[in-house]
């Protein structure tokens, strides 16, 4: 049975935030392409690898559509990846890309002193926030709606967001003149650190808030309706854009997470949207045949098990698995037969088989092991 293996995330693979623009999705992926381009690492399997998940990551970031999709439910969302760019020797560089690529880098690493775009800004985006939420097996198959109660930190009321008390407006910091950072010349190289003294805000505060004290942002309760959609797997998450803390001083808000943690199911294994359980049947209903009812997550169904069913032999009950998540349809659900063979038999019983044995000549000779693989291949 397959077995689900758990996929780096596409933006820690980019090695970029989750609320990079597109121009910096772009340049995080022509750096990290040019390093272990193919060209510059030969038999390097794993630079090819690592080649392989930033343009797969890539693919899929840069699409808006598809962005939207992980962005909410994880590599579910997009079937897993981005497709393959490397079918038929290709590479994902266009003409002209590796000349912009070179740019970029050294546009970053020769600044010669020079300023990179304008003032900064004392503004500062809010904190991600995650909840663990458990579910029932049943739950992420059919999808699931609870309201939940989180703490988060809002915009303090009382001074508007600026963290000063009424009537009182933050100065600018006068050690980095509002830029938030402070540069200092090394050679060739411009280096530019935090502000010690406004923390890179750049501003001071002399009168706080009596309210928030400063911190421009108050603790309080907030619900929010988690909606989980039919067919989440284990450790999907599910993204609230702007949902998690307030920004300061005017920054965005930070997005709210829910962490999905699916309980096992007694009778059934999941495997991508297929359904695994295993039915005993007796030696007498495998060799004369029989029909089972079977247990879905949506009722009964009744199984034909034909006579003369080997043990280990696999039954599909079409479109009785997981829905599809975001998409039309369902897995399937696959029944095993096993023949148990019984422990313990009355005198009557063991009366009864030998005179069946009597009737049914076997040769007990050793076969082939590759009898045994065409068996296997035949049975499952």
């Amino acid at each position: 049975m397959a077995t689900a293996t758990m996929k780096t995330d596409y933006y820690e693979v980019l090695e970029v935030q989750r609320t990079a623009s597109d121009a910096e999705l772009k340049t995080a992926y022509r750096k990290l392409a040019m390093q272990y381009h193919p060209d510059r690492n030969p038999n390097n399997p794993e630079a090819e690898d690592k080649f392989k998940a930033c343009s797969e990551a890539y693919q899929v970031l840069s699409d808006p559509d598809k962005r939207a999709a992980y962005d909410r439910y994880g590599h579910a969302a997009v079937g897993g990846g981005g497709g393959n760019p490397f079918q038929g020797g290709g590479s994902p560089f266009q003409q002209g890309d590796l000349g912009d690529i070179f740019g970029d880098l050294f546009g970053e690493m020769f600044n010669m002193g020079g300023q990179r775009g304008g003032r900064g800004s004392r503004a500062q985006r809010g904190r991600d926030l995650k909840f663990d939420m458990r579910l029932e097996f049943e739950e992420a198959v059919f999808g699931k709606e609870q309201e939940i109660t989180i703490r988060r930190a809002e915009v303090c009321t009382d001074c508007s967001g600026t963290g000063s008390e009424k009537g009182k407006q933050p100065e600018t910091c006068q050690q980095c003149g509002g830029r938030g950072q402070v540069r200092s010349q090394q050679g060739f190289f411009s280096v530019a650190r935090t502000c010690p003294v406004c923390s890179g805000t750049g501003t001071i505060v002399r009168n706080p808030c009596k309210t928030c004290h400063g911190d421009a942002r108050l603790q309080r309760e907030h619900k929010i309706l988690v909606k989980v959609p039919a067919g989440v797997e284990q450790d999907t998450r599910i993204r609230y854009s702007g949902e998690g803390d307030a920004g300061r001083f005017g920054g965005p808000s930070g997005d709210f997470y829910v962490q999905l943690d699916v309980k096992a199911h007694k009778f059934f294994e999941r495997d991508g949207d297929d359904l695994h359980c295993v039915i005993p049947v007796s030696f007498p209903q495998a060799a004369l045949g029989t029909e089972l009812d079977i247990q879905t997550l949506e009722g009964t169904e009744v199984l034909k098990v034909p006579e003369g069913t080997q043990s280990g032999k696999e039954f599909k009950l079409r479109g009785k698995g997981v829905p599809h998540l975001n998409a039309h349809g369902k897995g399937d659900l696959i029944v095993e037969v096993r023949v148990q063979t019984p422990g313990k038999l009355t005198r009557e019983q063991k009366d009864l088989m030998k005179q069946l044995e009597a009737t049914m000549a076997v040769e007990n000779t050793p076969h082939s092991r590759g009898l045994f693989s065409k068996v296997k291949e035949m049975f499952g």
